[in-house]
């Protein structure tokens, strides 16, 4: 089983980046896709998910508005397209995928500064 990301960097704020989460090893169209994020020195905090057919996501607060998640299972890669990227929005990003068990990626870095 593999979680692959991919796309993080360093932006300025106010700009845009399109992560992706790259599924292999399991039948990805039967599992629940979210994407996670954790900021230096504090606790992880969900972000998105998306249902296996990809319809009904959900939104942390904080990113409502802004980042949106898709999937698809044709190519079994999740994403997450970040807009209007904010200094708070640093973090190492990750994918996760949940059903009877849960996998995760390794992660990749966003980095939001001027």
């Amino acid at each position: 089983v593999q979680l692959v990301e991919s796309g993080g960097g360093s932006v300025q704020p106010g700009g845009s980046l399109r992560l992706s989460c790259a599924a292999s090893g399991f039948t990805f169209s039967q599992y629940v896709m979210s994407w996670y994020r954790q900021a230096p020195g504090k606790d992880g905090e969900w972000v998105a998910t998306t249902s296996n057919i990809g319809g009904d996501p959900s939104y942390a607060d904080s990113v409502k508005g802004r980042f949106t998640i898709s999937r698809d299972n044709a190519k079994a890669t999740v994403y997450l397209q970040m807009d209007s990227l904010k200094s708070e929005d640093t973090a190492v990003y990750y994918c996760k995928a949940s059903r009877r068990r849960v996998y995760w990626g390794q992660g990749t870095q966003v980095t939001v500064s001027s």
